[in-house]
């Protein structure tokens, strides 16, 4: 018995120690791609480079290899509705009264010898939390909501079908302007009625339409935002939106910061997440610019603006808090009630590991109908508690 118990005393030290190793190393960028999945435009193919072959395997790996890290570099997300999912090595905390991350794009904003310009291409930003504890971004998805998601002329529950051109197509240039070498190039049709097509430019030769991707044709959803291109004084003008969206303010701007608190769900309700282990972005608006091509949001990574933060749900595991399991003899389901999301682990008493799972915060109900028959220990981030199966 001894023994058994310094083997329990050896795995759960163990246990914390790798967690308070990993808050050590953190780091403020991006460490992963999830998936890149981009609308066509005139990068597309090219930011990142598509070679002869090239698998949606190939994209995402070239993906992270541009955005990953402190020295990242701009990948394109093309026209309306193209989206990459990122995270980094850890949660990303909702710290109370302060931005969270910073998501990094190309606008600039020039003013002088007589005129302004403005680039903005607004991606709209969405989080997720891994409730299900699989580490992977198949849980709910919540907008950041930005200043324009109330707004009139925003439309939610947008969506959007591109379609492949066909290799016989014979392109329609616009006689007037030779920089459009075919203003029927790739198709479109939304869901308010309305159809167009992503027009082809001299500036961008390569294929528009995503050359890893079998499917004819490219469907997306989201909100879609106003259009923000003008000509104002014979200058081009992409408007920012005062607040909320990637690729929207320069980099160094306050505004390119992003708090986990503006969250909402799909009815646009409020939802209070003390952490987030996924981010989205995606193009926000489906507008076309004459010779300028499509609006298409650059994105150029993302930073964890407090990677030493400690969610507040953890840190009450030290206080008053504690997990609980509820009833230390069971038989078909372990009752457990949790401060915090974690995972948690099923040792049985010759110090081997029989289970491990993600709990939420609050009361969970854990199958464990075939476990043997015996004496086991729950071993959570706080406390092991022993309990007895029958």
């Amino acid at each position: 018995m001894q023994s058994l118990r310094k083997k329990l005393i050896v795995l759960f030290t163990g246990l914390w120690t790798g967690l308070t190793l990993s808050a050590q190393q953190k780091s403020p960028y991006i460490s992963k791609v999830y998936d890149y999945q981009p609308a066509p435009g005139q990068f597309i193919n090219a930011l990142p480079a598509y070679e002869p072959g090239d698998t949606r395997e190939d994209m995402l790996r070239k993906a992270e290899t541009l955005l990953a890290g402190e020295e990242s570099s701009l990948i394109s997300l093309g026209a309306y509705g193209g989206y990459i999912v990122f995270g980094f090595d850890h949660p990303v905390v909702n710290v109370a009264d302060r931005p969270d991350f910073r998501i990094l794009g190309n606008v600039f904003i020039h003013t002088g010898m007589g005129t302004h310009s403005e680039s903005s291409e607004p991606g709209i930003v969405e989080v997720s939390r891994d409730a299900n504890g699989n580490g992977l971004p198949d849980d709910a998805w919540y907008e950041l909501a930005g200043s324009e998601y109330n707004r009139p002329e925003t439309i939610h529950n947008y969506r959007i079908t591109y379609y492949k051109p066909d290799g016989n197509h014979t392109p329609e240039p616009d006689a007037g302007n030779p920089s459009l070498t075919d203003t029927a190039y790739i198709r479109w049709v939304d869901n308010q009625g309305r159809q167009g097509y992503i027009s082809k430019n001299s500036f961008h030769e390569q294929p528009y339409y995503p050359q890893w991707t079998e499917a004819d044709s490219l469907v997306f959803e989201g909100a879609c935002l106003t259009d923000n291109y003008m000509m104002e004084g014979g200058n081009c003008l992409f408007q920012a939106f005062e607040w909320g969206y990637a690729d929207n303010r320069p980099n160094s701007d306050p505004q390119s910061c992003f708090n986990i608190e503006w969250a909402v769900d799909a009815d646009g309700q409020p939802v209070h997440l003390s952490e987030i282990h996924f981010v989205k972005v995606y193009t926000a608006i489906n507008q076309s610019c004459s010779w300028l091509g499509e609006t298409s949001t650059e994105f150029g990574g993302a930073v964890d603006l407090h990677p030493e933060a400690v969610s507040t749900a953890v840190q009450s595991l030290w206080g008053t808090a504690q997990t609980q399991l509820i009833g230390n003899r069971v038989k078909e389901r372990l009752q457990i009630i949790s401060p915090v999301g974690q995972t948690v682990h099923i040792i049985g008493m010759d110090g081997v590991r029989r289970m491990s799972f993600r709990i939420e915060s609050g009361t969970s109900a854990v199958p464990c109908s075939f476990l043997p028959q015996g004496f086991y220990m729950l071993v959570a981030q706080d406390r092991a508690v022993k309990f007895i199966k029958q």
